[in-house]
């Protein structure tokens, strides 16, 4: 196979081409493990050619190796370096030796770089490689690429990298939204992000740009390509952390093989060790998994919890234990930079539980109500279905901002942009549907138009403000009313009890006579009935505790209007819990007004228990776009059946026929 040049469309399908070396040895889901690894290598080797001679010398005058890194950054501008003898020609030019020199070249590079070769599991790949007799012809194609930055720019290694990733998973049957999400989304999150950025078009500004989730890098690296093409003289530094060892060493690997620092990108678990704890961002964006659950973290993120102070990553509480995202949209919110220190922004993008999911006082509406009442949402923005890879469920984009501009403040607009796409001519995956250009750029014309809501934006977008996501959910309770008639039914449900089932069996016999004692008698007051449930059972011989009473009271009772209302020693009405209700009202709307008008007219003699009155928070997407599409005339339909009749009709005489 003839190397390509390396600037055109080629590159990606020679890299890939080399793959076929690997058929019989390993399977599809394990090409990767190679390839990438040896594709950064050849990168990194061609960046670092004109500097070996430089880092033998000062590693020839013993520096330890924090003291040789600083040394090389200042001498060269890499963070990174190679102290082996060896290159990939090199290692060709001793057949005999490929495996064991291969992996004195990896093993030879800073820390920073081998454990990249560490987590892609690199000798276990060449030493099976080495087994089956195919490491000089993957290394000799390797070779054969010019894979300089002079041949190859930093922008098309990552689109080299990204190509290779999809073709990967495609190749082992896996889905390639468990390995990034689609540049398409991630465009309209950084789109939104940068809207309000100008400050970067002027001067030589640093920004800082994290993903708790970094995966395989893909967003950081968008995000950064954006502001690097805002203003060439910015200074991004990219941070990020990701607990699958494969895609951290993907994401290292693409960073460097463009030529940026990748230091600021760890490994571990977000959620219970934060590699950033104490660190603030100007961006930050993340793309969590949907629905996963956070029992790997739980002892960290309730002890953090439950210390709180100012390195507290989850103020609004936790969620379900089945659901991480709202961690993670509680940690994007928490990593921005202080408002003192200029502010920050956030993108996140979720499926709609988050939106709604639990009632007044749960986990997640906590967390609504602290993202809402501090005031850090600015705007969510609803995707088309059949979006990513891996799912075809709705998908919402969640802007955060802890310094909105003054007309945004205490506001939050959601943006209906379900509509908003371009049909795939073929399906990748779940994914049918992308945002073109023109899509994207729809979305963000309404974003900035805010309050104008210009013609045909209007139906599209709506700005509320923050409290009327809120509402508080009241108790209503109706007044206890009994009718107790002792017959066959409530003897049975009397019998049943477990007081009743404690008793011996002579007890229990004594019991079910007294109650048949009481036959033929109703009882609208319960003072009344419990009176005379005892005399019946002390002249049987039962003995009428507390429990037992309580128990045979509440078989018998039955609700009746009628009944005369039993209340409390205290002389108050007790509730009836059967018939407890609650009702949501609006944070604009006095509970007691509300009440009034809309509760009291149909049950009279209820009241509300304000202790147990509680506040939530919900954000109704769908119900707020909600469009009535009036059902067709009955003729219509009529006329449609009695057509599709005689058509049915027609087709039968035929096969009679």
């Amino acid at each position: 196979m003839p190397a390509p040049s390396p600037t055109s469309q080629n590159l990606s399908n020679f890299v890939w081409g080399i793959a076929d070396q690997l058929r019989g040895v390993f399977k599809p889901n394990q090409y990767g493990t190679l390839v990438l690894p040896l594709t950064i290598l050849r990168r990194l080797e061609a960046v670092m050619a004109p500097h070996r001679e430089l880092f033998q010398e000062l590693a020839a005058k013993g520096h330890p190796d924090f003291v040789l890194a600083n040394l090389v950054e200042s001498r060269t501008g890499l963070t990174f370096y190679n102290l082996s003898p060896f290159t990939v020609d090199r290692i060709l030019q001793e057949p005999d030796l490929l495996r064991t020199n291969l992996l004195a070249y990896v093993d030879g590079f800073s820390q920073n770089v081998a454990d990249l070769f560490t987590y892609y599991e690199f000798d276990k790949t060449v030493a099976k490689l080495d087994e089956h007799d195919r490491i000089f012809l993957v290394l000799q194609q390797f070779a054969s690429i010019d894979l300089s930055p002079e041949a190859v720019s930093n922008a098309e290694m990552g689109s080299l990298f990204e190509d290779l990733i999809r073709r990967f998973a495609a190749a082992s049957n896996e889905t390639a939204g468990e390995h990034f999400t689609p540049r398409d989304a991630v465009k309209l999150l950084v789109d939104l992000l940068t809207a309000n950025d100008d400050d970067v078009l002027t001067g030589y500004p640093v920004r800082t740009v994290y993903d708790p989730t970094a995966g395989t890098g893909g967003m950081l690296s968008l995000l950064d390509e954006r502001l690097r093409r805002m203003n060439p003289n910015a200074e991004v530094r990219l941070f990020g952390q990701e607990l699958n060892d494969q895609s951290y060493a993907i994401c290292k690997s693409e960073l460097l093989g463009k030529g940026q620092d990748a230091d600021g990108i760890a490994r571990g678990d977000t959620l219970k060790n934060d590699a950033h704890l104490t660190e603030r961002f100007d961006y930050v964006l993340s793309n969590p998994p949907y629905g996963g659950d956070w029992k790997a973290s739980r002892t960290a993120v309730e002890k953090e919890i439950a210390a709180g102070g100012a390195t507290n990553r989850f103020p609004g509480g936790a969620p379900a234990i089945s659901d991480g995202q709202m961690l993670f949209l509680q940690l994007v919110a928490s990593k921005l930079r202080p408002v003192s220190e200029g502010g920050g922004r956030a993108g996140i993008v979720l499926n709609g539980s988050p939106l709604f999911t639990g009632g007044a006082g749960s986990g997640p509406s906590e967390i609504r109500r602290w993202l809402l009442e501090s005031d850090l949402v600015d705007a969510i923005v609803a995707l088309p279905t059949d979006m990513f890879y891996n799912t075809g469920i709705a998908t919402y984009v969640w802007v955060l901002d802890n310094n909105k501009p003054a007309e945004r403040r205490g506001r939050v607009q959601l943006i209906d942009a379900r509509t908003f796409f371009t049909k795939l001519r073929r399906n990748v995956g779940s994914k049918n549907k992308e945002l073109s250009t023109a899509d994207r750029q729809r979305v963000l014309e309404i974003y900035r138009d805010f309050d104008a809501q210009s013609e045909g934006n209007a139906e599209f977008s709506k700005v509320l403000a923050a409290q009327d996501f809120g509402y508080r959910e009241i108790t209503v309770e109706r007044p206890l009313q009994l009718r107790f008639e002792v017959e066959d039914v409530t003897i049975t449900s009397a019998l049943a009890t477990k007081p009743v089932g404690k008793l011996p069996d002579d007890g229990r016999s004594a019991l079910e006579t007294a109650l048949a004692s009481l036959r033929g008698r109703v009882w609208d007051h319960q003072p009344t009935f419990v009176l005379d449930l005892k005399k019946a059972l002390k002249e049987h011989g039962v003995t009428a505790g507390a429990p037992l009473v309580k128990a045979l009271t509440g078989a018998i009772g039955v609700h009746d209007p009628e009944a005369e209302v039993v209340k409390s020693k205290k002389g108050e009405p007790e509730p009836d819990t059967s018939l407890r209700d609650t009702e949501l009202v609006p944070f604009g709307r006095d509970i007691h007004e509300y009440f009034e008008a809309e509760v009291a007219p149909h049950v009279p003699g209820a009241w509300i228990d304000e202790s147990k009155t509680k506040i939530g928070y919900e954000i109704p997407f769908t119900r707020l776009f909600y469009k009535y599409v009036p059902p067709r005339p009955l003729e219509e339909i009529d006329a449609e059946l009695k057509q599709l009749t005689a058509e049915i009709i027609e087709l039968l005489q035929e096969v009679e026929g």
